[in-house]
């Protein structure tokens, strides 16, 4: 996922148009697509007003959007995060199952913030190296500290419900960032559409099996940590109805109308990409008719892709997949052993968490047009909270240019170092 997670609900920020290898897609200059419920959604009750409702900014997901990369949208916020008191406790889960929170989340949620006029001494940004206890003792610690509003990317749901249970206890607001749980309350939701992420892979690897020429695909799926992560059941749901034709987990053994078969689906525990690629290695093992796979980021496809190297299987082969357009997974697609993967915009995220993380600091009610919709629990469609529902986009070979490197969320010389720079030059990337 940049999980990639390890994930993976949307900014409303741009058309999303799906592309496979080779074709085309909307970039962020496109109409918006706002992901908006059939009706209002149930937000959480705000305490009493702590600045009169008229000097209340309105900032909505649209402006956001608007501002880009440039954070300006985030000084509407000054006046706002000057009314407010206690600390924004942020807390990101670990280093390793993504890149993304240690290069792109903790440095977007501090430029967020110091744009939004908040001092250093009012934010805290922390990372809980991949260790549950880790995790909740920072949210302890931060609560102690004088926190108002927990920003926690919960490890798995067993500890993101302990840490809204000590929210709960201490009157303190929580939201769930990326990554949902569904226990106490005044806890909001903030990530990427899950299920559009998953069509978005399920539909780059139909028009990648089609482009690679693919002759009766014997399809291995690799699923993400659905043993600790919900969202990785909503990215499954997404990219098997794409596939399948229906939302449910597909049996082995299973066809479609366009000649696959499923011959393995199996996930990887807690995203480990280490499982993951062991998994994979057993399955190609066994079974050499395997010729394309799903994988659920890139992660997971990265580690495929050097099971495919090491038994000799060349480019443009056997399609991957992917979601968090990592350097690795760019690579990769731009190498041929990718097909694309799922872009989402962080500096976007970051911005929005910060906003909604000031709203609720200053005891406002988050405007409808930040807190845009809902997100239920795929285990208990009756738990639901309200949600920032943000707009991925896929990214491959031919609009690279415009979507990741434009955005400078891949770094040019460090990918064109890899790739060589005929690679680039041929994939239009400068």
């Amino acid at each position: 996922m940049l999980n990639s997670r390890k994930f993976t609900v949307a900014i409303a920020s741009i058309a999303v148009i799906v592309v496979a290898c080779g074709g085309s897609v909307a970039t962020p200059s496109a109409a918006p697509i706002v992901a908006t419920p059939s009706a209002p959604p149930v937000v959480a009750s705000a305490s009493p007003a702590a600045v009169p409702s008229a000097a209340v900014p309105v900032l909505d997901v649209k402006a956001i959007t608007d501002s880009g990369a440039s954070f300006s949208a985030m000084a509407q916020l000054k006046d706002l995060a000057a009314a407010g008191k206690g600390l924004v406790g942020v807390i990101l889960p670990d280093a390793t199952s993504s890149g993304r929170y240690i290069s792109y989340d903790a440095p977007y949620l501090k430029q967020a913030f110091l744009a939004a006029g908040y001092t250093e001494a009012q934010f805290k940004i922390d990372n809980a190296q991949g260790t549950d206890a880790t995790e909740l003792a920072l949210a302890q610690a931060d609560i102690t500290a004088g926190a108002k509003v927990l920003l926690v990317d919960p490890l798995n749901s067993t500890v993101g419900n302990q840490i809204q249970a000590l929210a709960d206890q201490n009157g303190v607001k929580m939201i769930s960032y990326d990554r949902a749980t569904f226990q106490g309350k005044d806890t909001y939701y903030i990530s990427f559409d899950n299920v559009q992420v998953g069509k978005l892979i399920g539909q780059g690897f139909v028009d990648c099996v089609k482009a690679w020429n693919v002759k009766s695909p014997k399809v291995f799926t690799l699923n993400g940590g659905q043993d600790v992560d919900p969202n990785a059941i909503d990215f499954a749901k997404g990219y098997n109805s794409v596939i399948w034709g229906k939302s449910d987990t597909p049996k082995v053994g299973q066809t479609n109308s366009d000649g696959y078969t499923l011959v393995g689906d199996q996930v990887a525990p807690g995203w480990d990409n280490a499982k993951g690629g062991a998994i994979f290695t057993q399955a190609y093992t066994a079974n050499k008719a395997i010729n394309a796979t799903v994988e659920a980021n890139d992660g997971l496809a990265n580690a495929v892709i050097v099971a495919l190297k090491k038994a000799g299987v060349p480019a443009k082969t056997i399609p991957t997949v992917g979601q968090d357009a990592t350097i690795q997974g760019m690579q990769n697609v731009l190498q041929n052993f990718q097909c694309g993967s799922v872009y989402k915009p962080i500096y976007l995220e970051a911005q929005a968490a910060v906003a909604l993380a000031t709203y609720l600091r200053a005891g406002q009610t988050p405007p409808s047009g930040l807190v845009n919709g809902t997100t239920a629990d795929p285990k208990n469609p009756a738990s639901v909270q309200p949600a920032v529902l943000l707009v991925p986009y896929w990214v491959n070979a031919a609009n690279m240019q415009a979507t990741v490197i434009k955005d400078k969320f891949i770094p040019v010389k460090d990918l064109c170092d890899a790739v060589t720079a005929a690679v680039c030059t041929a994939a239009g990337i400068q």
